[in-house]
């Protein structure tokens, strides 16, 4: 393992930093484990989950949003350095552009809930149920843009556009290493690609957020929320850098990053969580002065039945780390980074659990109240047939042809309206009777699998429901496995390249960065 000597700008003293990351075989275990466990709680969550596994494909899409978001945001701070002529954060820039090749793995996952949409496997969202799509007005007029074709198509677009940046940006910043020259041609391509890179990833991050996010309140809309959502993920980036970079840096790696690096990451901690505060308040404030019905129904359903969300994001966001770093010296103190780091990550993790769940456990209600209204008239009709078909007089006889004929017409109506809706729903009814079957129907209120009745009693009383309500053992479970994942993707990227940009035209001005 090749090694390279700088000189500590504070010091005379020499320090060797390898060039090379490994991973020790004990870290890659605990991080296998960790992916495991994530593994084994959400097979945990499916088999106990409600009929529509609704907690169990909400933890894929709040997971998979989260990390593909803290990769793109990479990506975004990485580009924006670059075309601001920035260097302070060349000798940690190996980070950030392993980061970016975990877009791969992003699109992966967001392709994996589209086909979702498609085959019916989730309910989601609540825009792709067919029976809505066809009543709801406020839906059907944004059909063009919430519809499962659009959906996949600008995914698919979106990312792709931003893997084959990531991609070539990071292949000319590995090629710089080994042909780089007194011209520095590599690095005004690297410019030119990172400053296609801006705007690509500021327009269309916007729409993914409205598509991915946003629309599980479909009748809901905020001009702010892709601002919000974006400094939301921004800040994680950085907070999750610094958790890296000390980790590196207590192992022998990084050692030419200092404590003004370290400053700087600090501070971008301490003042994007103030701007993600602003934009909270903004939003907050606009839709509370305005008081529109439709607007203030997405503050009022997380205030009245997620209390402690709520003021735990403000808490764990803003009030903590802005009490924490308003110090100067907190910035340069590692155990101080640590833990406004760790928090900062959960919290806004946090954030976005409170964004992605209570509209698909609305949906899920809904969809149950709608099965269970149709299991009733079936069973109605179906009563009303019987009687009227054991009529012993020739006159109702003759009646009840007529009856029976009219009764059997509407039970195939409603059951094409219920499959329509969902599978589940079409075995319910070609059951005979709703209470027949553990999911949905009459019998529902009275024993369900977990979760299901709880679902009814959060939306009726605001009561608790597990996975949702708050965090649960289960949901920690899964982000630690898709943060396990994460990290084995970004060390195993950060291990293919010199640690040492050498050939980069800001690297000496990075090793004597010093913060006035």
């Amino acid at each position: 393992m090749a090694d390279h000597k700088v000189t500590d700008p504070h010091t005379t003293k020499s320090i060797v930093s390898p060039q090379h990351f490994e991973l020790s075989p004990t870290a890659k275990t605990v991080l296998m484990c960790g992916l495991g466990l994530g593994v084994l709680c959400l097979i945990w969550i499916f088999f106990k989950d409600d009929q529509f596994h609704t907690r169990f494909w909400t933890s894929i899409l709040h997971n998979s949003v989260y990390f593909t978001g803290i990769a793109l945001f990479a990506l975004f701070k990485y580009a924006a350095g670059v075309t601001a002529w920035g260097g302070w954060f060349v000798t940690f820039k190996r980070i950030w552009e392993a980061y970016t090749q975990f877009l791969v793995v992003g699109l992966i996952l967001m392709l994996f809930i589209a086909g979702g949409l498609w085959m019916g496997y989730h309910h989601l969202y609540h825009w792709n149920e067919t029976s809505v799509r066809t009543s709801d007005a406020v839906i059907k007029g944004k059909s063009g843009f919430l519809s499962k074709g659009f959906y996949t198509l600008f995914t698919i677009i979106a990312m792709g556009v931003w893997i084959y940046l990531a991609k070539k940006i990071r292949s000319i910043s590995l090629d710089e290493d080994e042909n780089g020259d007194a011209t520095y041609s590599h690095h005004k391509q690297l410019r030119k690609f990172a400053a296609i890179s801006l705007p690509a990833i500021g327009f269309m991050s916007a729409a993914c957020i409205w598509l991915w996010v946003m629309s599980l309140d479909a009748h809901w809309y905020s001009t702010m929320f892709a601002w919000y959502s974006s400094a939301s993920l921004f800040v994680s980036m950085l907070a999750l850098t610094v958790g890296i970079v000390l980790y590196m840096k207590s192992k022998g790696y990084l050692q030419e990053v200092t404590k003004e690096h370290l400053h700087d990451l600090g501070k971008f901690v301490f003042a994007f969580s103030i701007f993600w505060t602003y934009l909270w308040f903004s939003q907050y404030m606009l839709i509370w002065y305005a008081n529109v019905g439709e607007e203030t129904t997405y503050f009022r359903k997380r205030f009245d039945h997620y209390k402690v969300l709520y003021y735990a994001n403000l808490v764990m966001n803003f009030l903590l780390p802005f009490l924490i770093l308003m110090r100067n010296d907190t910035k340069r103190k590692i155990g101080t980074l640590i833990f406004v780091a760790g928090l900062v990550f959960l919290g806004h993790w946090v954030d976005f659990f409170q964004m992605t769940k209570p509209g698909p456990l609305e949906t899920a209600h809904e969809l149950m109240q709608e099965r269970k209204e149709v299991g009733a008239k079936v069973e109605k009709l179906e009563t009303k047939a019987m009687a009227v078909h054991e009529s012993g007089a020739e006159a109702a006889k003759q009646d009840g042809v007529v009856k029976t004929d009219t009764a059997s017409s509407e039970m195939k109506q409603l059951t094409a309206m219920a499959d329509s809706n969902s599978k589940e729903s079409k075995m319910t009814i070609e059951a005979g009777t709703a209470k027949s079957t553990p999911e949905g129907g009459e019998g529902h209120g009275e024993k369900s699998p977990e979760g299901e009745g709880e679902h009814e009693g959060h939306d009726a009383a605001g009561g608790y429901v597990p996975g949702f309500t708050i965090p649960g053992l289960l949901d920690l479970g899964v982000m630690l496995g898709f943060l396990s994942g994460f990290l084995l993707f970004v060390f195993g990227q950060i291990s293919k390249a010199n640690l040492q940009p050498k050939n980069d035209p800001y690297y000496g001005e990075s090793l004597h960065h010093h913060v006035i």
